[in-house]
């Protein structure tokens, strides 16, 4: 069983026999370290595979457990399989795909090199499986979330009154976009207290992955499926309501806003992803919460959750290559530190490193926004968010990152790239009023960078954009400039990337 395997229903377990077989949890060096993942990320996925495994050994299964520092550890999954192997006489290898390409590859070629059988079963805890996204996927010359969405609806029958949506339409995403008024302030939260187990993962994590980003000071991730059922039943009750309205707002120093927090146990296996989306569903049938609010949810898991997992595994390994818009700028460091003058960059930045999250505006309109605009190679935006986020895996994170925060994927992910200037930042949060830079101005030092950034961005990269019919309208102002305006704006930019650290690699 891998980190992120951690569900009672898993493939891998059905027909155990717990007279006579083996379950092998590993906690290893590559999977900590491939790249430097956040501390709250390891620890999280550490003390829940402990708790996992002292559940099933409540249950009378025999557990072989390594972990981290323990003497002998190979660190690597295939090599924890061959010691184990070597350590007595089994008949065969029973194991559930993996979510990672990396992974994959690994695990194919020790089932390849050893004689024992080896079995690899369908990962069958979401609602889509492989095989059915490309049998969706395979006549389409365009593969666009929204129909699969609907799809995805008819077949569970989730929010459909017969065969049609509920309410009399299938998306409510143009009620969802509010920013936050003055006086509103988000509910309080529901977080987990560590418990023993979690306290000594966290402890483990500390000593040995010091140097990693992030600190575990404030860790309330739930890490067996009990505490993450009490985390959703909490949302909920208490915060589900308002999550349509306000999903898109952002705010200083506010955290969690009115978003799930479901992601970390989605991911891990402690939540069973329909299971989530029918108790949304419930919610609105009884009149408790709002059908945008919940159409707005269910969307997010049904919809971009299914899709982002199909696109991975339909388009890798190519899809990992892929720069559509040939960005070749570094990573500003303010990405790790969090030390900029941008009110709205440090603010995500401080809750990635406090928090190990941050909600989809920050990651998408926000960091990822700033990345596009400045160039920053995909491959660094990738490392980036995979590191940061303890909700982050890759079979989730590089299709959101590479397609839709960066556009490198050329548009299977999205119609157009989002790109925006600070106009959009500041409709949508209260970060422009305390900022150092001015969200009004266009150009010059103390203008907003966004806005610096944005009309060379697209100038820059006309070629491979103009004939985008969703930015017709930016690129009509463009063409109403003289060409010394249009060359001064790539010159704005090109100094404004400059001087936010955004430098062709050496």
């Amino acid at each position: 069983m891998l980190g992120d395997q951690l569900s009672d229903g898993l493939s891998a377990l059905r027909g155990l026999d717990a007279s006579t077989d083996v379950v092998l949890m590993a906690e290893v060096w590559d999977e900590a370290t491939y790249v430097k993942h956040h501390k709250q990320k390891i620890a999280l996925i550490f003390a829940a595979m402990r708790r996992f495994a002292a559940r099933l050994e409540r249950r009378g299964v025999a557990v072989r457990y390594v972990r981290i520092d323990e003497p002998g550890n190979t660190g690597a999954i295939a090599g924890e399989l061959e010691r184990a192997l070597s350590s007595q006489t089994f008949s065969g290898v029973v194991m559930t795909e993996c979510g990672e390409w990396r992974l994959a590859e690994a695990l194919s070629a020790f089932a390849n090199s050893t004689s024992i059988p080896v079995e690899t079963r369908p990962d069958d805890r979401f609602i889509c499986s492989l095989d059915r996204f490309r049998r969706w996927a395979v006549d389409k010359k365009t593969l666009t979330m929204e129909f699969f969405y609907r799809e995805m609806r008819r077949e569970t029958g989730l929010l459909m009154d017969g065969k049609e949506p509920v309410g009399g339409q299938w998306n409510f995403d143009k009620d969802n976009r509010a920013g936050l008024p003055r006086g509103v302030t988000p509910p309080p939260r529901l977080r987990t207290t560590p418990d023993a187990m979690t306290r000594e993962a966290m402890a483990d994590v500390d000593r040995l992955f010091g140097d990693h980003f992030g600190t575990l000071e404030g860790f309330g991730w739930p890490t067996t499926a009990e505490e993450a059922e009490a985390a959703l039943a909490a949302f909920l009750a208490d915060i589900l309501p308002s999550f349509g309205t306000w999903q898109d707002a952002m705010a200083s120093g506010q955290p969690w806003m009115w978003h799930g927090l479901v992601s970390t146990s989605l991911n891990l296996g402690l939540l069973d992803p329909l299971e989530v989306c029918r108790r949304a569903e419930a919610e609105y049938r009884a009149g408790r919460a709002p059908l945008n609010a919940v159409e707005g949810f269910i969307r997010q898991i049904l919809g971009w959750r299914e899709f982002v997992r199909g696109i991975y595994w339909l388009k890798m390994p190519e899809y990992g290559a892929r720069n559509a818009l040939d960005a070749d700028r570094s990573l500003p460091e303010f990405y790790w530190s969090g030390e900029t003058g941008m009110a709205c960059v440090a603010d995500a930045v401080r809750t990635t490193r406090d928090h190990a999250y941050a909600h989809h505006i920050q990651r998408l309109m926000v960091t990822g926004n700033l990345a596009m605009l400045l160039g920053v190679h995909p491959d660094a935006v990738d490392d980036w968010y995979l590191a940061v986020y303890a909700d982050a895996y890759e079979w989730v994170e590089m299709p959101n990152t590479r397609g839709m925060a960066t556009f490198a994927d050329g548009g299977i992910m999205g119609t157009k790239p989002y790109a925006a200037s600070g106009a959009y930042i500041n409709r949508m949060s209260n970060y422009c009023a305390g900022c150092r830079y001015d969200v009004k101005l266009k150009s010059g030092e103390g203008a907003c960078p966004f806005n610096r950034l944005y009309w060379g961005f697209l100038e820059r990269n006309r070629a491979r954009l103009g004939g985008n019919v969703r930015l017709a309208m930016p690129y009509r102002t463009l063409d109403g400039w003289d060409a010394a305006r249009r060359q001064a704006m790539v010159d704005e930019a090109e100094a404004c990337r400059e001087a936010l650290g955004a430098v062709r690699p050496v």
